[in-house]
């Protein structure tokens, strides 16, 4: 499996991005700064991992998204590349229209930093398919813009064709729908709140987290 972790200036979880995918695959990932205008050729995953990019400025992943090396992500969604976006890539993914709504501040205004239990809401998709129907995993959530926010017509489609992904199982920050992950129409495109590469080895308490990385790489 060919994959690239896209960094921007305040990723910090780019290099947790990169072992996942390096545990699952054996191979090492390309490792894209956000100035370059081409990705690596035959890429079969693109991950943009969490962090602040540009310090959050304007509104978290807004910046980003204007980055010289998104176009050539947007074109790599549309080849049919699997696109995985962790927190702040979620954010950059909706301010990219690559996924619908938008990530607004928690509903508290706390930073929110523990593990959430989600359920798993679609076993039926690329990064997915490891997970049995309706499991429950738990997975770590660090964010403070984490309340995903879209009108209902557009809720009520994500629902009605199986795009959300992941739910917390509790309240966790004001999301829609406790709504944790979507995915895009195409179903190469995902975007989540919490952090499967921080639940990878049992060493971080829990490996819920490996199925997503081993779907996809089946």
């Amino acid at each position: 499996m060919q994959s690239a972790v896209i960094v921007f200036p305040g990723s910090n979880c780019d290099r947790d991005m990169a072992v996942a995918l390096e545990t699952v695959s054996g191979q090492k990932p390309h490792m894209v700064w956000h100035g370059d205008s081409e990705l690596p050729p035959g890429l079969d995953v693109v991950a943009i991992p969490g962090g602040f990019s540009y310090g959050d400025y304007l509104r978290s992943g807004a910046m980003a998204s204007r980055s010289s090396i998104i176009k050539a992500v947007i074109e790599a969604a549309g080849r049919g590349v699997r696109i995985l976006g962790i927190c702040n890539g979620f954010q950059i993914l909706t301010e990219t229209g690559l996924l619908p709504g938008a990530l607004m501040r928690n509903r508290d205004i706390h930073f929110v930093c523990k593990d959430a239990e989600l359920e798993v809401a679609n076993n039926a998709t690329l990064f997915t398919s490891r997970y049995p129907e309706n499991a429950v995993i738990s997975i770590p959530v660090a964010h403070h813009d984490g309340n995903y926010f879209a009108d209902s017509d557009i809720l009520d489609r994500l629902e009605n064709e199986d795009r959300v992904v992941f739910r917390y199982r509790s309240e966790i920050n004001g999301s829609s729908r406790n709504i944790a992950g979507i995915i895009n129409e195409a179903g190469n495109v995902l975007g989540m709140m919490p952090h499967p590469e921080r639940a990878i080895d049992k060493m971080h308490g829990g490996t819920d987290g490996l199925a997503l990385f081993e779907s996809l790489l089946r």
